[in-house]
């Protein structure tokens, strides 16, 4: 008798006729994680390889395994690779930061109801949508010393005729964090605007009630409410911003001096320009590992998906 109830208490552990086998959807995802796996970790452990070899085309015959001379060397013996470094670091905070300004307050904006928001909306989004050369030829444009920007305000009275913006080291780089600002402000907008919309206007409306005014509703409510939004829209334009290549390539060409040189650049320059694969591969692998520390570091400290408290 106790082994009969002791049967029926048992969990019945038969699958159901028709039921979906647990290991099918693992088998449904596997070919889609492999091809995933193989385009990240081979060229991950290429590069890695290559950073422990030097290995130039034009000269094959110094081609050969280096260990960590490629990394004793970067450490220890390339200043250049402090200074851009450094000014990969400005790059990041000053463009992250007015980017994360302005994208907030046109998402607040935009968020508005008023006549015509639908068409303030799509021209707050446009420069998003316009790709990294056609973004950089316009600004070459604009910035051309005798046909843009500096040409009507010599005109004007405001500087001489001929300067350009991009060659005077006094000008460059806040000549290139306009023009990445153009670019990417929008992607604040939208993502911002997104998560503003989810907002619950009864909260705004009680806090009224309570007698909160705007400036005290904004810092109550939404802004932690968007907390989660800020810390992974920085999080991801920072990442894209410190391996920015081509607004700054084709703009400036790192220069003038080097002045607006980044880590990527200079990996990018090393590499195709001069030949050093081994050299560029090392480079890369140290500014992985940078990244990778500062963006686990950031989710930290940030508490990203955590309580608000």
């Amino acid at each position: 008798m106790a082994d009969a109830v002791k049967a029926r208490s048992r969990p019945l552990r038969r699958r159901r006729a028709g039921s979906t086998p647990r290991y099918l959807p693992y088998v449904l995802i596997a070919p889609a994680a492999l091809l995933m796996l193989g385009f990240i970790a081979y060229p991950m452990l290429s590069v890695l390889q290559y950073s422990l070899r030097d290995y130039n085309v034009t000269k094959p015959w110094r081609n050969g395994f280096a260990g960590l001379d490629n990394f004793k060397e970067i450490f220890t013996e390339d200043d250049f690779f402090w200074d851009t470094l450094a000014f990969s670091g400005r790059w990041v905070l000053v463009e992250v930061a007015l980017q994360l300004v302005f994208g907030l307050v046109l998402a607040l904006l935009i968020n508005q109801t008023f006549v015509g928001r639908g068409l303030a909306r799509a021209l707050v989004f446009s420069p998003w949508a316009v790709s990294g050369v056609l973004t950089s030829t316009i600004w070459i444009l604009l910035y051309n010393p005798s046909t843009g920007v500096s040409r009507y305000l010599a005109d004007a009275g405001i500087g001489e005729y001929g300067t350009s913006i991009l060659s005077d080291p006094g000008t460059v780089f806040w000549g290139v964090v306009v023009a990445e600002l153009w670019r990417g402000v929008p992607f604040f907008a939208i993502l911002l605007l997104a998560d503003l919309q989810s907002v619950s206007k009864d909260l705004y409306e009680a806090a009224a009630v309570d007698g909160a005014g705007r400036l005290r509703q904004f810092w109550h409510i939404t802004l932690p409410h968007l907390r989660d939004a800020i810390v992974l829209s920085t999080l991801l334009r920072g990442v894209w911003e410190f391996n920015n290549v081509d607004l700054l390539y084709t703009l400036t060409h790192g220069g003038p001096a080097g002045a607006t040189t980044t880590l990527p650049l200079y990996v990018a320059q090393t590499g195709i320009d001069g030949n050093e694969f081994g050299y560029a591969a090392a480079l890369t692998t140290v500014a992985f590992v940078i990244l990778l520390f500062c963006s686990i570091l950031y989710l930290r400290l940030s508490k990203f998906g955590g309580d608000d408290q």
